[in-house]
């Protein structure tokens, strides 16, 4: 059983989807985006996908794609991802990357197999890498250990989605609909289905990405899915920050109380953090949606309706499942 696996079934056995989160190294700063991770494995997150900053990233919508064209302007290198991964999986939570292959490639596929499991990484999120162009990733991922996580699309057929979940290992990443990562208004229409059809082909958990803005959102792609996969929300936060105190609450809710400057916002109160592992002495602020509450915090807070503590009170721990 590997790390990501148990991830999912202790979610599971408390009753709620896995909360993975998404964020890319080397944004703000190598530095800082290994402590943005590290303050969200100890505050909630089953999983975390470091990002593999890339020249091309097809799939990445705007926000990605500016967090990691500054972390590659800064010369963010493989090196630098790794060594994220390591920090990151030394807190004991579940750490894979996502990438793209062309970087794998060219490091060479056996020796980023090879580093990525001595840094402690739980495996590889290739979301353009085919399974019949795979084989040396399968290979490798076996010789080490990794899980090997690929993608399924509300286009998928039958047959293809049978053939990419035979090779998967740890879960299978659900898209829940046709285009870039980005926040959405709404889930896609298509997620519950593709959930409903992967499970039909595979006992492996089904993870939900691609769109999921705030609680509400992940609360009812919870009520379908095995995890949900959280990603542009989490770097939003990191991007509007106007420092790094202000970046590390927005993606954990986890407020010093020097850094909230009253007390007299409803949305602010000393409740623990998420996953009841604020740091003494911190207050949480919810993950707020960002039609009643600015990011930036401390410089600002617009309060939410009196009593409001956000979305979901257990979110992003892991919103309960029905039923």
């Amino acid at each position: 059983m590997t790390a990501v696996t148990t991830a999912f079934e202790k979610a599971a056995a408390e009753g709620r989807a896995a909360l993975v989160g998404y964020l890319p190294a080397g944004f703000p700063s190598v530095d800082g985006a290994i402590q943005a991770a590290v303050a969200m494995a100890g505050s909630g997150a089953d999983v975390l996908e470091i990002g593999l900053p890339y020249s091309d990233p097809l799939m990445d919508g705007p926000v990605i794609q500016e967090a990691t064209h500054r972390a590659l302007a800064a010369g963010t290198r493989v090196s630098d991802v790794l060594r994220t991964v390591e920090a990151v999986s030394g807190t004991g939570v579940a750490t894979l990357v996502m990438t793209y292959w062309n970087p794998v490639d060219h490091y060479g596929v056996a020796s980023f197999a090879r580093d990525l499991a001595s840094a402690g990484g739980a495996g590889l999120i290739t979301p353009d890498l085919p399974p019949e162009e795979a084989g040396d990733w399968l290979a490798a991922a076996d010789a080490h250990g990794l899980d090997r996580v690929f993608l399924v699309a509300p286009s998928s057929s039958g047959e293809r989605i049978a053939r990419i979940t035979a090779v998967c290992r740890g879960f299978v990443y659900a898209a829940s609909l046709m285009g870039t990562t980005g926040a959405r208004d709404v889930v896609g229409t298509a997620a519950a289905g593709l959930v409903s059809r992967v499970r039909e082909l595979t006992s492996l958990p089904v993870a939900v990405g691609l769109g999921v803005r705030d609680g509400g959102q992940a609360a009812e792609v919870a009520g379908f899915a095995d995890g949900v996969i959280v990603g542009s929300a989490f770097v939003q936060r990191l991007l509007a920050a106007p420092d790094a105190t202000a970046g590390l609450a927005g993606v954990t809710g986890c407020y010093p109380p020097a850094a909230c400057p009253s007390l007299s916002c409803p949305a602010r109160r000393p409740v623990p953090g998420i996953s009841g592992r604020c740091p003494s002495g911190a207050m949480r602020s919810a993950w707020c949606s960002a039609s009643w509450s600015r990011s930036a915090w401390p410089t600002g807070v617009t309060c939410g309706p009196a009593g409001r503590a956000g979305p979901s009170s257990r979110w992003p721990s892991g919103p309960s499942r029905p039923g």
